[in-house]
């Protein structure tokens, strides 16, 4: 039953928390976006207290079922390694825990955290890996699916799907979570749990607290015939069946190894009261006893921890004229400053605070934000303005951040932060290049910071080159988008390294 209980709740985590990251209608985030924020590492870069408070008390009252129903990397090895003794069954053995790795892990994840490389930081953290996968991998694959029920629909003179442009937003990024799902594939078909009890510095974290959970597997060793089954189904590696041991900071409570024993030797109970020692270990001298004991009641003070597609389709050829003239793409500019979106404060805190995790590149409506390609803020959100500009009305990412990297703005506020400001390319603008009248930039502008001005003063049939009043720009990019020069906006935007309110 335990075992049946974890693999629901298991499932619907898991479903749900994928199904966050798939969405592409901009409704499933205001009903799914609290799974993102119980997330441990989140939590805790969010300084939510209330969250941290209850994921601690909780693994201290029933062990690390947070590793095994909550997070979703956590069940994706759990499919893995599901797979895995599919094809071959009782596949696993015991394994003594590899402390040093774990803990020096640990200790290096909270010097990168202090340090703020942020790179780093979402290479480790188990939630910022499922979402590289998720948007990376998952997300093409379902939005083939909907293209497809899209094209067979339009048939029917139906508009029930529409259809979605599948491109690489981040070619680091899409070959960091290629290389993240292949190596949780081999290592979980292979040994279970071997990341999660090895390198997730969220593990070691929550592992160190679950040696002193209320409730716990433990092993009658008079019903226990040492036929070995609960080992060989243990995916944590964490079954001592010749001392009839376990290690609870290894220990997902996943039930395997309860629901394999043909004696009933293991039950999922409450740790024995000290009176209780004596008796069931009998062989023990009381030296031995009271070492035990020290142990047990010995809490190392864990530090503040904690701090953390297959899209190989080319975007979709955009035509006009009837099908027969394709507008040349706009290349993505390297800006003398990155824009990051409003809420982030500055490059400064959203490097210090995102955990790469991807949930706002892959809610963002307006197809702005992709993954940094920087080495030492790889795979946090950037701003770019080639296929959408950052609406002022539209405030997605700052609901969805679990971390708190971009803080929670309303729309009043937004329309008053300014990312960055717009620079006008007159080398490359059309009534000065050609002589014609354009002024798509400024018609588009939705807070009136450019302005037309004749080229000819004397002349009222003058073509107008556009003014940028600095002071009113909030850097939203909708001048840079709108602009008809390829593949390089004539207007463009350059970020600030701290925003400004105006």
């Amino acid at each position: 039953m335990l075992r049946k209980i974890r693999v629901i709740l298991a499932s619907i985590f898991f479903i749900l928390i994928t199904l966050l990251f798939l969405d592409f209608t901009g409704t499933l985030h205001l009903y799914l976006g609290w799974m993102a924020k119980v997330q441990f590492l989140p939590a805790v870069l969010a300084l939510n207290v209330v969250i941290i408070a209850a994921l601690v008390i909780l693994t201290l009252v029933f062990g690390r079922i947070y590793c095994s129903v909550i997070c979703p990397l956590g069940v994706l090895q759990d499919i893995f390694g599901w797979m895995g003794k599919k094809a071959k069954k009782n596949r696993y053995t015991y394994s003594k825990a590899k402390t040093w790795l774990r803990y020096g892990v640990l200790v290096f994840f909270i010097v990168i955290l202090l340090i703020g490389i942020g790179s780093l930081i979402a290479l480790l953290a188990p939630y910022s890996s499922y979402g590289r996968i998720a948007e990376n991998l998952l997300k093409p694959i379902y939005l083939w699916g909907n293209n497809a029920l899209a094209y067979f629909a339009e048939r029917a003179d139906s508009y029930t799907f529409y259809h979605q442009d599948v491109w690489i937003k981040s070619l680091p990024t899409f070959l960091v979570a290629a290389v993240t799902f292949v190596i949780l594939l081999i290592l979980a078909w292979r040994n279970g749990r071997t990341y999660c009890n090895t390198i997730c510095p969220v593990g070691t974290v929550l592992g160190t607290l679950a040696r002193f959970s209320i409730f716990r597997p433990a092993i009658d060793k008079s019903k226990c015939v040492g036929c070995n089954l609960c080992v060989k189904n243990c995916k944590a590696s964490c079954i001592d069946i010749k001392n009839h041991k376990i290690d609870y900071s290894r220990c997902v409570v996943c039930g395997d190894c309860i629901s394999k024993c043909k004696k009933d030797a293991i039950t999922y109970t409450c740790k024995r009261e000290k009176k209780d020692i004596k008796d069931l270990n009998p062989a023990k001298t009381p030296e031995t006893a009271s070492a035990s004991l020290m142990e047990r009641r010995s809490f190392i003070a864990t530090a503040s921890l904690v701090a953390a597609s297959v899209a190989a389709a080319k975007a979709q050829e955009k035509l006009t004229d009837g099908g027969l003239a394709p507008i040349v793409e706009k290349e993505v500019l390297q800006r003398e400053t990155e824009i990051v979106p409003p809420g982030a404060v500055g490059l400064g805190h959203l490097t210090q605070h995102c955990t790469g995790c991807q949930l706002c590149v892959s809610k963002c409506p307006n197809k702005v934000l992709r993954p940094s390609a920087d080495l030492m803020t790889l795979m946090q959100p950037r701003s770019s303005y080639e296929k959408g500009f950052c609406r002022p009305e539209c405030t997605v990412c700052s609901e969805v951040c679990p971390t708190g990297a971009i803080k929670k703005i309303t729309r009043e506020e937004k329309s008053s932060i300014q990312i960055g400001h717009a620079v006008w390319d007159a080398g490359a603008c059309l009534p000065m290049v050609e002589g014609v009248s354009c002024g798509n930039c400024a018609r588009h502008c939705p807070t009136g910071a450019i302005t037309m001005v004749e080229i000819d003063p004397a002349d009222e049939k003058s073509p107008k080159f556009p003014v940028v009043d600095e002071a009113v720009c909030i850097g939203c990019g909708a001048c840079e988008y709108v602009c008809p020069v390829r593949p390089v906006s004539a207007i463009y935007v350059e970020g600030h390294q701290q925003h400004k309110l105006i």
